[in-house]
């Protein structure tokens, strides 16, 4: 279990050349006032020895999955003292099996058991890096919340100069300092999320939705998990699996969603409504499937659905409350500065977070996006990247404000 003293760095050292670096790693950590407890891997020990981190961390160092025989679930044990995993170097072949759950020797069933932030620093040949598989772990592991630093371009140990070093550890130092700040910056706060596009029927099998997958919404949820935040998701359906440590609420509806939004609002201290909510329902519902008729035409009337972001933050501003925080989410295809800021009046948010979907590269169910923040102090307009990476600078701006 964690120690009420230092934090713990759990850092494991695969088969890289780049494996002599995570000795200034550790003395980093150290400088750092942290606790560094070391796995290695088999081939990494054919390039460093386990004698030498034990020498520079003061602690044994980890190589097998039944090292200790009074400890028989070594892994579990390992996972549950850390803070922080950070694997540096971590080679093409350990970055592949965690990302697809393989757990085959100490390091991976640890890294699949623990629950706390990950900080990963690949070190591969340029051809390794740039393959599909490869690519596609490195999405898969950053949608999971890993924070994945570098690699960097320079001379590679195969003789040429190309993308694959690993980053300095410095930086990885550095990324891992700020993903401990974050760990606990909303410990005891609540978070509530709203996530994923709404369903509204029209017959049993037909129903008209948009094309949101709710990366966005559970992102931010993962990221204020991480952060220590008690979370309630509430999404539409999706296809996404949802965080580990929070509370998960599926719905259909736009009426379930404000339903369930409703109970959970008063009890947050930030309340982001990330959905795609459907702006309209059928007056009626058929209670069998339509059939095509001969003219192969329908006509079907329509009435609006609440507005839950309208709503809610209307009973916050009437009850004179500051809590909780309150951002919207403006999709918007044109005059996104001034569609999102009047948004923000009409509805009563504290913060609209705008995006144009007219753009492909960060449109609907994009793993990437570019934002804008409209609050009461201005606009400012980030960069693309990934959704998980927007999370955390969401979150940042979020606890500027608190």
């Amino acid at each position: 279990m964690k120690s009420a003293g230092k934090q713990t760095v759990l850092l494991g050292i695969t088969g890289s050349i780049a494996a002599y670096k995570a000795c200034e790693l550790v003395r980093l950590y150290q400088n750092a006032g942290l606790n560094v407890k070391v796995i290695m891997t088999k081939h990494a020990q054919r390039l460093v020895g386990a004698a030498t981190f034990r020498a520079l961390t003061g602690n044994a160092v980890a190589t097998r999955l039944f090292d200790d025989p009074g400890n028989p679930i070594n892994h579990i044990s390992l996972a549950q003292e850390a803070d922080v995993l950070v694997i540096a170097p971590c080679t093409a072949n350990v970055l592949n099996k965690i990302a697809h759950g393989v757990a085959d020797d100490l390091l991976s069933t640890t890294a699949l058991a623990t629950t706390v932030p990950s900080v990963l620093a690949p070190a591969m040949n340029a051809a390794m890096l740039k393959n599909p598989v490869t690519q596609e772990s490195l999405r898969v592991l950053e949608v999971a919340g890993a924070t994945i630093v570098g690699p960097g371009k320079g001379y590679l140990a195969c003789g040429t100069e190309d993308s694959g070093r690993m980053s300095s550890p410095e930086e990885i130092c550095a990324a891992t300092l700020r993903v401990l700040a974050q760990s606990k910056s909303l410990a005891g706060k609540r978070v509530l999320i709203t996530a994923g596009p709404t369903r509204e029927y029209l017959d049993p099998v037909r129903y008209i939705s948009s094309p949101s997958s709710g990366k966005t919404g559970f992102a931010l949820a993962h990221e204020a998990a991480q952060r220590g935040a008690a979370v309630v998701l509430i999404s539409g359906p999706t296809k996404l699996l949802s965080p580990l440590g929070i509370e998960y609420v599926p719905v259909t509806t736009a009426e379930q969603m404000l339903e369930k939004a409703s109970e959970h609002f008063d009890g947050a201290d930030i309340a982001i409504f990330s959905a795609a909510v459907g702006d309209f329902r059928p007056v009626r519902r058929a209670e069998q499937k339509l059939k095509k008729g001969e003219d192969s035409s329908f006509t079907f009337d329509f009435s609006a659905n609440p507005d839950i972001l309208a709503t809610l933050a209307a009973r916050r501003n009437a009850a004179r409350a500051n809590r909780p925080y309150i951002v919207g989410f403006a999709a918007e295809t044109e005059h996104l500065l001034q569609n999102a800021e009047a948004k923000r009046r009409a509805k009563g948010a504290d913060l609209i977070i705008a995006n144009d979907v007219s753009d492909p590269r960060v449109g609907f169910a994009s793993d990437n996006n570019r934002i804008l923040f409209v609050d009461d102090a201005g606009s400012e307009q980030t960069e693309l990247m990934s959704k998980q990476q927007l999370a955390a600078i969401i979150f940042d701006h979020i606890q500027q404000k608190l």
